[in-house]
Parts: structure tokens; C-alpha cells; sequence
């Protein structure tokens, strides 16, 4: 369903790790908005959702709710550390288009 880069991974772990509350996983969700019509989400979720979809990386659980899930088949993240700024990268195979940005698509 979603790829993971080893670097995504690693920052996530990072992101779990300084959290100042339990997190049981990574939640990824597509929600109206942004430049070209969909946007991506990521937060850092206390709980799961008993209609999510639960994925495994290593240390990282990955929650996908069920209207995001086909809108994220094939997905990979990666993170991204560069000199114009760090943060996750989306590599979208569903999009017809994207922004400039990388942070909104079109299906």
C-alpha cells in the first residue's frame, strides 16, 4: 500500500521519540484542499481508529483510514533533508497532477 523510505522511517521514530505523549502510530490521510484539489496530512495519533488501516515499519505504525486508503495505494514517503529546508516528500502514482509544492494533488 505505502513505501516508506529508511529515511522517513528514521524521522518518524525521531518524531515519536520527542513526543510528550504515547503515540500509537503515524496517521496518513488525503483531505480536500491545497492548490490542486487533495492534500496530505500527518499527525501523530494517541489512538488507532477501529476502521483504520494498520501498517508496520519496524517501530513505526502507519494508520490509514479507509477513505484515504485508495487515494494512497502505491504512495512512497520519503524525508527529505536538504539546503532548501527539510520534511516528507510524496511520490504519488494516483495523481494526475500535483503542485509545485509537492504537498497538494489532483486524482
Amino acid at each position: 500500500m505505502i513505501n516508506l523510505t529508511p529515511n522517513a522511517i528514521s524521522a518518524v521514530e525521531k518524531f515519536m521519540k520527542g513526543s510528550a505523549t504515547p503515540v500509537a502510530g503515524l496517521r496518513i490521510a488525503i483531505s480536500g484542499g491545497g492548490c490542486s484539489g487533495f492534500q496530505y496530512g500527518m499527525s501523530l495519533e494517541e489512538a488507532k481508529n477501529e476502521d483504520d488501516t494498520v501498517l508496520e515499519y519496524g517501530a513505526v505504525t502507519l494508520l490509514v483510514d479507509p477513505l484515504s486508503a485508495p487515494l494512497l495505494e502505491g504512495v512512497t514517503v520519503d524525508f527529505v533533508d536538504s539546503l532548501n529546508g527539510s520534511g516528507f516528500k510524496f511520490e504519488n502514482p494516483n495523481a494526475s497532477s500535483s503542485c509545485a509544492c509537492g504537498s497538494s494533488f489532483s486524482a
